[in-house]
This record gives structure tokens, C-alpha cells and sequence, in this order.
């Protein structure tokens, strides 16, 4: 069965075809014969009852420096489509909220992949806060006393913007250390949004294990190991993937969030375990699907399709 598919993600021309989780899902749609649609977060618009995207029709390659094609431009009403595609990264602002609140008015009539409605309610680093036995110490304030009691009682520590992403604003902080004071003014100079802190886990330094979850259910997980002289994992910023497998607290951490996720249309999550820790559920714009297609030699992104395919036949 062909699909009508809308992806709404950033401006294509500058992703990375080796690594990017996005193309991965579109060409594999291709391949299964679904047509493609591509619009930027700004072009989708609410108007008189309709939900409405300008964009092109999309053909995508595995070509480096000639990895897409666009149509003519059109303005589509998603009403019409059968899958869109919530696909742009963080950061998690009222930008991205907005996007959201917007395609709640078509979705589960056009199936919106995740479910807008829990995108916006589960922040990756809010989201952990249902399970504070598999996570490790948190707290999130933007008062400066509250952060500097937490660090008082757990030492290391690791301090990040509550909605940011790919590791950017993230600074690790020893006991003796004396610059929170000012990371506390640089961020609260800069919005009015609270921080999170966390004990800092030294398994960190063994990699920081994403592991991506389908319609509920594990598939496998690569493991980040951070660069020479970094605390941060994220591939974004030097981290390099490696192959691992699954261990059973790694198992025990997804059989206690699946049912969770797949209740409430996460269809495709990937979840950041350090040393048997559950620090984020990243279900805004998860990665990480080429990486372990390449290490597992499998499909990871056919299975993905086969749940769409479902929901919709």
C-alpha cells in the first residue's frame, strides 16, 4: 500500500546522508514506494480550520553532494497525507511546541509520527522524571540555591540547559569546582527556562549507550564513547559510535518504559543509558538508526516502516 508521506524537518541540503536518521526514513519510504513530501517547520501553517504546508515533493539519493531532488513548490493541506513526519531537531522552544499544537489538528486522522500531543508533553530530560529508580540524581531549577545545594550533596555533577540538544551548554562540574555562580548568570541571561543537573556518572567515559526502541520494543543500541578530553558522548560533538549489545538492565530499563511509549505513539524513541543509568528519552527527533543499521547488519528502519504501514492499512 502506498502512502502519501510529509516530512517536516529542517532545510535538507545540509544533512549528512551517512548519518542522518531523517534521510535514512526517507529513503527507506521510498523504497517501499510512498510518496514523499518535504516542508520546513515555518511553512506549516493553520489556517481557517485547514493545516496546510508549502514545501516540494521530495525524491532522495545515496548520493554525496546530489543526495536529493525537489519538485515543483506547492502548498499541500496534510488533512490529505497519510503520514507526516515531526522531524526537526530541538531546541524544544515554543517554536517546536507550536509545531505541535498545530498538527494535533490533523493527527490520528493524517498519523503524525510521534504523536504530537506526547512530543510536547515529554521532554527528553522531563520524561526520565517517571522513573526515578532506574535515573540517576536530578534535579531541575533555575533558582541558583536549589542547584547549589544539589551539587553540595552529590559532587560531581553535570549541568545542561533543560532544552537543548547534541550536547550543546553542557558542562560538568567537579566538587571543588567555583564557576556556577556564573553558568547560572550565562544561562538565565539568556532565557528564562530552569536547568537540569545530574550526578555525574563516570561510566561516561566507557560511552554513553543509545539504544532505539520501535513501537515500544527495543532493537538494539551503539554506543557513544566521548573524544579525547570531552565528558560529552553525542556524536554531534566528536563522539564515536561503536558497537554493543544489549545487557539486562539495558532490557529492564525498556520493558519498564515500552508499554509507556508505544501507549502513547512514541513509534520511534532512542533512550541514553550510562553505566545501567536511564538519563534522557529522546522522542522530539531521535538518531542513531544508520549507526546501528551498519554495526547489527540489519534493517532498523523497514521495522519502523512495517508499524506505520500498519496503523495505516
Amino acid at each position: 500500500m502506498a502512502l502519501k508521506v510529509a516530512i517536516q524537518m529542517d532545510p535538507i541540503d545540509a544533512i549528512d546522508i551517512d548519518g542522518d536518521s531523517s534521510f535514512r526514513i526517507a529513503e527507506e519510504a521510498q523504497a517501499r514506494g510512498h510518496e514523499l513530501f518535504f516542508y520546513t517547520p515555518d511553512q506549516l501553517s493553520y489556517r481557517e480550520g485547514r493545516v496546510v504546508a508549502k514545501g516540494w515533493p521530495l525524491t532522495v539519493r545515496r548520493e554525496k553532494g546530489n543526495h536529493f531532488t525537489l519538485g515543483e513548490l506547492a502548498e499541500i493541506d496534510l488533512a490529505d497525507w497519510d503520514v507526516v513526519w515531526l522531524r526537526q531537531d530541538p531546541p524544544f522552544d515554543m517554536g517546536y511546541i507550536t509545531t505541535t499544537h498545530i498538527l494535533d489538528r490533523i493527527h490520528p486522522d493524517t498519523l503524525v509520527v510521534n504523536d504530537p500531543t506526547w512530543v510536547r508533553n515529554w521532554p527528553e530530560k522531563l520524561k526520565v522524571l517517571d522513573y526515578p529508580d532506574l535515573t540517576p540524581p536530578t534535579a531541575i531549577a533555575r533558582d541558583l540555591e536549589a542547584l547549589k545545594s544539589f551539587k553540595e550533596a552529590h559532587g560531581d555533577v553535570i549541568l545542561k540547559p533543560l532544552y537543548g540538544n547534541g550536547g550543546a551548554g553542557v558542562f560538568k562540574l567537579t566538587k571543588e569546582d567555583r564557576n556556577l555562580n556564573s553558568l547560572h548568570e550565562l544561562f538565565t541571561g539568556i532565557n528564562r527556562e530552569p536547568l537540569i543537573m545530574q550526578k555525574f556518572l563516570p561510566d561516561v567515559a566507557k560511552g554513553d549507550k543509545r539504544v532505539i526502541l520501535i513501537d515500544g520494543e527495543p532493537v538494539g543500541g551503539i554506543n557513544r564513547v566521548p573524544a579525547k578530553g570531552e565528558t560529552r558522548s553525542n556524536m554531534h560533538v566528536g563522539g564515536r559510535p561503536e558497537k554493543t549489545g544489549l545487557t539486562d538492565r539495558d532490557l529492564e530499563i525498556c520493558a519498564r518504559i515500552g508499554k509507556d511509549l508505544k501507549d502513547h505513539g512514541q513509534v520511534f524513541v532512542g533512550i541514553d543509558i550510562i553505566g545501567g543509568w536511564l538519563t534522557e528519552i529522546n522522542v522530539t527527533s531521535p538518531t542513531g538508526i544508520q549507526e546501528l543499521e551498519r554495526f547489527d547488519g540489519v534493517n532498523i528502519t523497514q521495522k519502523i516502516w512495517e508499524v506505520i504501514e500498519a496503523k495505516r492499512s
